[in-house]
C-alpha cells in the first residue's frame, strides 16, 4: 500500500466514520431510532446509553470498529465501498447545508 493510499483511506475512514456517527447520535432514521431506543432499554438508561446520545462518546468506538474493519480486510473494496458512499453522503450534506438559500 502506496503513501497515497493511505492518505485516502484515513479521509475516506475520517468522513465515513463522521457519518456513521451521526447517523447512530443524532438521526431521525426510524431504523437508528429504534435502535438507540433499544440500546437505552438494554443499559437501563445507564452511563453506557450514553453511546448513543453524545458524539464524542460513540465516535471512539465507531472509528475503532472501521478502523478495525480496514486493517483486518486489507482495505479490502468493500471497505471503500461503504466508506465512500458514507463519505460522500456526510460530504454532500454538509454543503448543501451550508448552500442551501434561507
Amino acid at each position: 500500500m502506496g503513501p497515497l493510499t493511505l492518505v485516502f483511506a484515513v479521509v475516506v475512514g475520517v468522513l465515513g466514520t463522521a457519518r456513521l456517527t451521526r447517523l447512530v447520535v443524532d438521526d431521525s432514521y426510524p431504523p437508528m431510532a429504534w435502535l438507540r431506543d433499544r440500546w437505552r432499554r438494554l443499559v437501563n438508561d445507564g452511563p453506557w446509553a450514553e453511546l448513543v446520545d453524545c458524539a464524542f462518546c460513540a465516535a471512539p468506538y465507531i472509528a475503532a470498529v472501521n478502523l478495525a474493519a480496514a486493517l483486518l480486510s486489507d482495505l479490502h473494496p468493500a471497505w471503500w465501498i461503504v466508506n465512500g458512499w458514507l463519505a460522500a453522503a456526510y460530504s454532500a450534506s454538509m454543503i448543501v447545508v451550508r448552500d442551501t438559500p434561507e
